[in-house]
């Protein structure tokens, strides 16, 4: 999905296109009225808070898409760890380029990087174990392939995508359906009447209801939806390896690695996503 010449897509550079029109409109009237057409300058991107950077190769995008003769100078990489007062790029060219791009980039390279930060600190936290830390679909609308990136970045892995790419038969889909067997059963005839090579994964609540979805012989990863760490440990060994594990729902930085030492495969955590602080930078005349 991120293989290189993700940012020059054309999924991305729509989105840029659409998102520069937002914002600038039928002009960028404070530059247009102040500033002589003409005048150039430089900016540089500066880092005022510690985190990982995520955000600057699609900075680049941005700005050469708003305007090709802008020049580019990326100092530091996507994904590097970066301190306050560090400079992760300098641009050069029309001031006028400059001043309508900088909203959009700065927004992006903040929420990016805040997505990879706290995605680097919780992987961290569960380092050595062998559980994987998973993203979820909780994103923010249109933004979720980039926020999806920024996970990677940090260290993380991706869930699904979207509703297309995995079946995930959650308490809901379970309870209309009449039970996890029902559900799954239905769910195989799907698959097979509609040639569809997709994974299945099932939501459990209790020890119970995991093996009812390990009992179905067609489940790829059984979901222990808040479990307390002790009923993890107990279903995680019931399992025994037949199918992946993942733990989700309300895991916090205080009990992630609790949770890891159970022998789960993946923990998921929507608030990677959901409820990130944005790193603090900023865009400077040089």
């Amino acid at each position: 999905m991120f293989e290189q010449g993700f940012f020059q897509s054309e999924d991305i550079r729509d989105f840029i296109r659409r998102s520069l029109q937002e914002d600038i409109g039928s002009g960028d009237h404070s530059s247009l009225a102040s500033i002589p057409e003409g005048t150039r300058g430089k900016a540089r991107m500066l880092i005022k808070e510690d985190g990982i950077l995520a955000g600057v190769e699609l900075a680049k995008e941005v700005f050469h898409l708003a305007d090709p003769t802008l020049r580019v100078d990326i100092r530091i990489q996507d994904g590097t760890p970066v301190h306050k007062g560090d400079v992760a790029l300098i641009v050069e060219g029309s001031v006028h380029s400059i001043l309508k791009t900088e909203r959009l980039v700065l927004n992006l390279a903040q929420r990016l990087s805040g997505v990879a930060t706290r995605t680097y600190h919780m992987a961290q936290l569960i380092k050595g174990t062998g559980c994987r830390l998973l993203d979820t679909r909780k994103t923010t609308p249109g933004l979720r392939l980039l926020e999806k990136w920024a996970v990677k970045t940090g260290g993380g892995e991706n869930h699904r995508f979207g509703l297309y790419d995995m079946v995930m038969l959650k308490d809901n889909h379970n309870d209309y359906a009449g039970g996890i067997t029902t559900a799954v059963a239905n769910t195989v005839t799907y698959l097979k009447k509609h040639n569809l090579n997709l994974k299945i994964e099932v939501e459990t609540r209790n020890l119970d209801e995991v093996k009812e979805a390990l009992a179905t012989g067609h489940v790829d990863r059984i979901m222990l939806d808040n479990f307390t760490p002790e009923k993890m440990k107990e279903a995680v060994d019931y399992i025994a390896g037949k199918v992946e594990t993942e733990a989700s729902g309300g895991i916090t930085e205080a009990t992630i690695r609790a949770y890891a030492e159970t022998g789960v495969d993946y923990i998921s955590v929507g608030a990677l996503t959901h409820s990130v602080k944005s790193l603090d930078i900023s865009l400077k005349e040089v």
